[in-house]
Parts: structure tokens; sequence; C-alpha cells
């Protein structure tokens, strides 16, 4: 099976996009690289389909690089996201819209290259709608199936875990040590002992002395100093390597 991906760079200043998609055509796991000198432009290139990751710009004008993320997430069959930019501001922003990676300028090969790494795994380990898993719950005596992907968080009870979804709670008797393992590569990540996270529903990461929490559906979860750290690089994700 083929790694190779076609991915779009998106920058208004030509000098950057161009050196961007030299780098990007010397990789192995690309296949194609075009280029969009705006946000705009990009999405009538994404409105053809057929991009696999997007490389972009944050600072842009009209259409910025988050905007046009915040856009391609909306999409029905939505494209990676890479964000690359000079500044490390918006970083907790970037992930809380999900994108694979968020890569400083000036770039160096070494990084775009574990980014691009990064986008391999993302796309070869997308799952269709049509595979998401279904939980069988049993209410009233009636059993009904939710899907993963409708699972905000999960709170350990007892022996038993507690789905939390838009529609309401759901007990099943799974542990949540299983659905941490299982559900890993679907955005889940352990930010308690008792509280298992889809991150991808995270809106909001607060600190105050020295106390994260998290913000779901309007619902505060506290972070354990235990996972604080995991949390944070989950949702940065830098890549820098030590």
């Amino acid at each position: 099976m083929s790694a190779a991906l076609t991915v779009l760079v998106v920058d208004d200043e030509a000098p950057a996009r161009s050196e961007m998609a030299w780098l990007l055509n010397h990789d192995e796991h690309i296949a194609q690289v075009r280029q969009a000198s705006s946000g705009g432009e990009a999405l009538d290139v994404l409105h053809h389909g057929g991009i696999d990751v997007v490389f972009s710009d944050i600072n842009m004008p009209g259409l910025d690089g988050m905007q046009l993320a915040r856009v391609i997430r909306r999409l029905p069959r939505p494209p990676q996201v890479v964000l690359v930019t000079a500044y490390d501001e918006y970083a907790v922003d970037a992930f809380e819209i999900d994108v694979v990676d968020y890569v400083m300028k000036p770039v160096r090969p070494e990084r775009l290259a574990q980014a691009v790494r990064r986008c391999v795994s993302a796309v070869h380990h997308q799952e269709p709608a049509t595979d998401d898993e279904r939980i069988p719950v049993e209410r009233g005596g009636v059993t009904r199936f939710i899907q993963r992907s409708d699972v905000r968080f999960v709170q350990a009870m007892g022996d038993y875990a507690e789905l939390h979804t838009s529609e309401g709670t759901h007990l099943v008797r799974i542990p949540l040590s299983t659905l941490e393992e299982r559900w890993a590569a679907a955005g889940f990540i352990r930010i308690h002992r008792s509280t298992l996270v889809c991150t991808r529903f995270v809106t909001q990461l607060h600190t105050d002395d020295g106390r994260c929490s998290v913000t779901i559906d309007g619902q505060n979860l506290q972070v354990s100093r235990r996972h604080t750290r995991e949390l944070r690089q989950h949702l940065l994700r830098r890549g820098e390597e030590s």
C-alpha cells in the first residue's frame, strides 16, 4: 500500500511557499505538491478533492491559517492540517482544532520530515465514518448502540465506565484502562485517574495556581498534576526532539 501523499502548501509569500514546496517535493512520502497563495484559493483547490494534507501559514490576509483549519475541519472528508508559523502563541488554539502538527519557521528539513511522517501515520490510520466503533449500552432493559465518535469524555465508576455524549450518559461494564488503550488512536487521552477525554471536543484549557482543567461541552474537568504535562504535550505537540 502506497503511503505517498498529495499535499497543498498555502502561504501568501511566494518565496516561503516555493521553499516549502521544494522541501516537500524531496520527501519520499510525498507524491504531489500543489500550491495556493491564500486561504480562499486553498478552499477552491480543496473543493475539487484529492488533497491528503494541507501545510498552511497562519498569518495571511483575508482567511488566515487558523480560520482555514476550522473551515477544513467541517468538510465531509477533511484532509489533515499542519500549521507553519514563526510564532508559538497559537499552539494551544491550533491543537484545539485538531491539527496534526505545528511547525516553527524557519523550517528545518529534519523537522518538516518529522511532520510528514506524522501526516502519513494520521492519513493511514484515519477511519472512515462507517468504521466508527459502535458500543452497546443498556437502558431500561433495551440495548441500543452509540458511536465512539459521539463520546466526549469517559469517567470511571468502579468496574464500569460512564460515557458522556451530547445526548446524555451511558454506563458500560468496561474498565477505563481498556478504553484508554483501545481508543488512543482516536484521540482519547487520560487526564485523571478517573477521566478519559476526547481531545477534539476540548474547547478550553485552563491553568489556575498550577492546577489545570479542560472544558468540554461547558463542563470543567480537572487534570491531575500527573497527567498535566502529558496533556500539554499532546495538545501542543511541538515535536522537537530532545
